[in-house]
């Protein structure tokens, strides 16, 4: 699908597909026949009728599973908002690839394919407390990359990033969307000190004011404050949620990336799960202004994907029970007697 503008790219969320209704009933119904008490596996229950009803199929299934995990680098980190300089990028995509990272771990336990995929990492977004951080044309690009990428083949597809700079990105894109400034969204990203919190405050809320007139457009929001990693992940959670792809969100940056579907349009998001929330300051806070629930808590704040490959155990766990477990009959267990 071509975006040549923001407009289109809006009016590509305006006709989404709803999700199975039936095969995520005919879940709920063996469930209710399996040998436990009703409900007693809770949000493993209810995890598996969300893959039923966004792979339109019953029983779902979780034979391919794509972690996408997209990097970019920003220019405010000329503003001293990280711990980290900028060529981390790049040294940590290298680090992806010899499989030395956190995520190649993960994803090779969680049985799901990774990919990496940097984005001009030699070409930093401008510095978002000059000008915005990308031109419409580049903005959407990036979303061009992150679109394609997701395969009609997934049967479940895992959102991260890497990109130093990027919390302060989020958090700016987060704080424009929703409203508040660097207090409420920022925190810590990759461990600056107390003096560096307070800077990267004060460029998120002169950065809101040099851009208060973009403010009123989620996708105006995305291009001025964000990065081409979370530009891209917009595009692959729209690419998803219009393939009927179930989607795993990873922590504060992959959320504010997708929460401008969700301004573009009520229950937008409705296909994409929060794998767990993070430890940075401001996760909880944008999930429930999404209404995401996380499967997660872990006081992970890695990144990387890191958390929704954990998250895909969880959901093998939950396919297993409910594929493997036998029936009140099948086992002749007596059900429970009515009232």
């Amino acid at each position: 699908m071509k975006f040549a503008s923001f407009s289109d790219f809006a009016a590509a969320c305006r006709d989404l597909p709803a999700g199975d209704a039936e095969a995520a009933a005919a879940v709920t119904a063996r469930d209710a026949t399996l040998t436990k008490p009703a409900g007693s596996l809770g949000r493993l229950e209810e995890a598996i009728a969300w893959l039923a009803r966004w792979q339109g199929q019953n029983p779902p299934h979780l034979d391919r599973v794509d972690v996408l995990v997209f990097a970019g680098n920003h220019g405010v980190t000329a503003q001293g908002v990280s711990a980290y300089p900028a060529a981390v990028t790049a040294q940590m995509v290298a680090n992806f690839s010899s499989g030395g990272a956190a995520i190649n771990q993960l994803a090779r336990i969680a049985d799901a394919r990774l990919r990496v995929l940097p984005l001009s990492l030699d070409r930093p977004t401008a510095d978002f407390t000059a000008a915005s951080a990308m031109t419409e044309q580049e903005f959407l690009a990036a979303v061009k990359t992150g679109f394609e990428a997701v395969s009609p083949d997934a049967d479940l597809v895992c959102l991260g990033e890497m990109g130093i700079g990027n919390t302060t990105a989020a958090a700016a894109l987060a704080a424009a969307v929703f409203g508040g400034g660097g207090a409420r969204w920022a925190g810590r990203g990759t461990g600056v000190d107390d003096a560096g919190l307070a800077r990267k405050r004060g460029v998120i809320d002169r950065a809101l004011a040099r851009h208060a007139a973009h403010v009123a457009d989620p996708l105006a929001c995305a291009a001025t404050f964000g990065g081409r990693e979370l530009a891209a992940i917009l595009g692959a959670t729209l690419a998803a949620r219009r393939g009927r792809t179930p989607v795993l969100l990873d922590g504060f940056v992959c959320t504010a990336a997708a929460a401008p579907l969700a301004k573009l349009h009520p229950g937008a998001l409705d296909h994409a799960m929060a794998a767990h929330v993070s430890a940075e300051a401001g996760h909880r806070l944008l999930l429930a202004e999404l209404g995401l629930r996380p499967l997660l808590d872990l006081d992970m704040r890695l990144g990387e994907g890191s958390g929704a490959a954990v998250a895909v155990l969880l959901l093998r766990a939950a396919l297993a029970c409910h594929l493997g477990m036998a029936t009140f009959a099948q086992a002749g267990v007596a059900e429970k007697s009515p009232d």
